[in-house]
């Protein structure tokens, strides 16, 4: 039917055709692979970004704790986080099956959680603090009274170095354990229901 098909003229054709159609095949593959690696690493990378503190403090040497997260689930050591302490440590060296070291003191030192407060009085407005805020905890505007959102802050202290005036200080946060009392006494609850029965 098509006598012409079994020339040489049309047989190399018809190699390259088949060549290109393994090349692609091959592309694609790899293309796949490819990509569920990238996805398989951006799960891990969500993992540890998970177990850091998110106080986008820089101390680790990254500028947040997702590029720090990134740079771990790549070889990086996991004791460069002082917000996090040995907890945090410990947490990623049981999902990356490490061992965990202790803190890497050249990073800084684990200490209790602080939050940052402006000396009202002493503020001029300046908005660097505001600037330097990774996590917008900071209200006020040009030349007005700056405040700190207690509650917002993650106690980084970026803001200490750029302020002027050195008008804010880092100060123990709240914590849960502020809110902790001891609970009554049994024996003191049921006499006390025994004498309104009465």
């Amino acid at each position: 039917m098509f006598p012409f098909v079994n020339t040489a003229y049309f047989q190399i054709p018809a190699i390259t055709l088949l060549s290109a159609s393994i090349l692609w095949l091959i592309y694609i593959t790899t293309r796949y692979l490819r990509n569920e690696s990238r996805q398989q690493q951006r799960c891990l990378v969500d993992q540890i970004n998970a177990l850091l503190p998110q106080t986008q403090c820089g101390h680790c040497g990254h500028p947040g704790c997702l590029s720090y997260a990134r740079a771990i689930s790549t070889g990086a050591a996991i004791n460069q986080c002082p917000p996090g302490g040995q907890h945090t440590i410990q947490a990623l060296s049981d999902l990356l099956n490490e061992t965990a070291e202790p803190l890497n003191p050249s990073h800084g030192n684990h200490s209790e959680p602080l939050i940052a407060r402006i000396r009202e009085l002493e503020c001029i407005g300046c908005t660097k603090c505001i600037q330097a805020c990774p996590v917008d905890a900071i209200l006020g505007g040009t030349k007005l009274m700056h405040s700190v959102i207690e509650s917002e802050c993650n106690g980084c202290d970026l803001c200490l170095e750029p302020c002027p005036v050195d008008c804010i200080d880092m100060v123990p946060g709240f914590t849960g354990k502020q809110w902790q009392w001891a609970l009554p006494n049994r024996s003191d609850a049921v006499e006390s229901e025994i004498g309104e029965q009465v």
